[in-house]
């Protein structure tokens, strides 16, 4: 029999999966109200579109499978079905998944490939809702993280390990990997772009002011005080968001302790907390930003989905943003010769101190994977349907991954989370800055509003608006976290 789900997978009804939060979609779309930004994309995913017919054309006039001269499964030539969930609701990353379905189906026409596309909002939701009453999709997207393991150990996400060693598959980067696993076992396969958080800077400011791009928090700190000391406001910030306090607050975690303390404090084991020095720092840390001025007035008031933050960035009131990288194109679509002209981007600076106490530094905050596909390929006595997985597994290394898919990607501004993806395939600077930025990392913490269980996010988002706000200690915020992580570990 297979497994319930659990009460804590039960809780993940309650978050709501956006765009700034998790990364929105595998296949950003152009962020922009202009007729010519919007003509523009239409036209890329059209030409990609176009592409990826003549491919599947090519398929179908009988040159053999793609996946020819590859160690793969042996897929059945029996009747199957597949159903597969995605929220590819909209252009280009509809086109773009619709494409490796139907090239997929082009070369295995015995199977069938029924492609739901759920609508972001309530997706979380609609999966846990079908796993509970037994309609789980055989193939699934998901962002990783806490609801990821989740699934699995609710018994709705097959254990890929060998599968993986085994059988040939895109050479992903290793935060990639790691984001994709859980204790010890591979979950899911990567089929997404990157999606970094970096500093966004004016690079026009800086060199008025004779500020270089600072390495060190120190040093970014003593960029704050020049910035403020001629008039502007060191960072663009919209906290009414509440995720967009918190990318200060984890990337401050991981300079100050890697990935250590917050791994410890989502178990609560160990005396592990999200009062541990690390979470203090952090949180001493803003507040001391806080009051040097360094973020906007009325901050916890401003919302990014206003783009009342990227708005301070244009009028010239801020020089910095930290943001996560689907802002280049939203910049760069709303103006690109101003974006070209100004608009730089930095990694988070290091902590000096924990570096030299052996700390590593290169570990980086988004999402490694953009989306990745979790099969639920069981039969009715819970043994595994090996012909299912197979398929599914060819599915998403072959087609989500294949040269096709990567290159409309691309076309739309995302980075695949493959090696050999960087520096030589994206045009735009900023995006290759990102890019060389996550295929050097350690690893990549998942923003903490998608690791956490959704009880917990909801509790974190909330300490964020007191931490900005001043209305709270930096002990009161993490004993608030703490007693909200503990509930949800004893909900289980």
């Amino acid at each position: 029999m297979r497994k319930k789900v659990l009460s804590t997978l039960m809780a993940t009804v309650l978050t709501v999966a956006t765009l700034a939060g998790c990364g929105g979609s595998s296949s950003p779309a152009p962020a922009s109200d202009g007729a010519d930004a919007t003509a523009e994309a239409s036209e890329t995913t059209e030409a990609a579109t176009e592409e990826a017919s003549e491919a599947t054309d090519t398929a179908d006039s009988g040159t053999g499978k793609q996946t020819d001269g590859k160690n793969l499964p042996t897929l059945t030539t029996e009747p199957l079905e597949i159903l597969l969930w995605d929220i590819a609701t909209d252009d280009p990353g509809k086109s773009t998944q619709e494409a490796a379905v139907q090239r997929f189906m082009a070369d295995y026409p015995n199977i069938k490939v029924t492609q739901v596309h759920q609508q972001n909002d309530n997706y979380k939701q609609q999966l846990v809702v079908a796993m509970s009453s037994g309609q789980c999709p055989d193939m699934y997207m998901h962002w990783g993280g806490g609801p990821m393991a989740e699934y699995y150990k609710s018994g709705f996400a097959n254990d890929i390990t060998d599968m993986y060693a085994k059988y040939d598959h895109p050479e992903f980067i290793d935060a990639a990997i790691a984001q994709s696993s859980y204790d010890g076992k591979l979950l899911a396969i990567p089929f997404g772009g990157l999606s970094g958080c970096d500093i966004y800077y004016n690079k026009t400011i800086f060199a008025e002011q004779g500020i270089e791009v600072p390495t060190t928090i120190d040093e970014l700190e003593a960029a704050c005080e020049k910035l403020k000391s001629a008039g502007y406001i060191p960072f663009a910030l919209a906290n009414a968001s509440k995720w967009t306090g918190s990318m200060y607050y984890m990337y401050l975690v991981a300079r100050h302790s890697g990935n250590a303390e917050f791994d410890a404090a989502y178990t609560q084991e160990n005396g592990g907390s999200f009062n541990s020095p690390a979470f203090i720092y952090a949180a001493e840390k803003i507040q001391d930003w806080v009051k040097k001025g360094y973020f906007p007035d009325g901050v916890n008031s401003l919302t990014a989905d206003d783009n009342q933050d990227r708005a301070l960035m244009y009028d010239g009131s801020a020089a910095m943003m930290l943001h996560g990288s689907w802002q280049s194109s939203a910049m760069k679509n709303d103006n690109e010769e101003w974006y070209t002209e100004n608009i730089g981007v930095f990694r988070f600076p290091e902590d000096t101190e924990a570096k030299e106490a052996g700390v590593p530094q290169n570990v980086e905050i988004g999402t490694a994977i953009g989306n990745g596909f979790s099969f639920n390929c069981f039969k009715e006595d819970g043994s595994v349907d090996q012909e299912k997985l197979d398929a599914c597994y060819v599915l998403a290394t072959q087609y989500y991954n294949d040269e096709t898919y990567n290159d409309m990607q691309v076309s739309v501004g995302a980075i695949p989370s493959i090696k050999g993806y960087g520096a030589e395939t994206v045009d735009d600077p900023n995006d290759k800055i990102v890019a060389d930025v996550f295929f050097s990392a350690s690893n990549v913490q998942l923003w903490y509003d998608q690791y956490l269980p959704a009880s917990v996010t909801e509790v974190h988002k909330n300490c964020m608006t007191e931490l900005f706000g001043l209305e709270k200690t930096p002990e009161e915020i993490g004993q608030e976290e703490d007693e909200a992580m503990q509930k949800a570990i004893a909900e289980q």
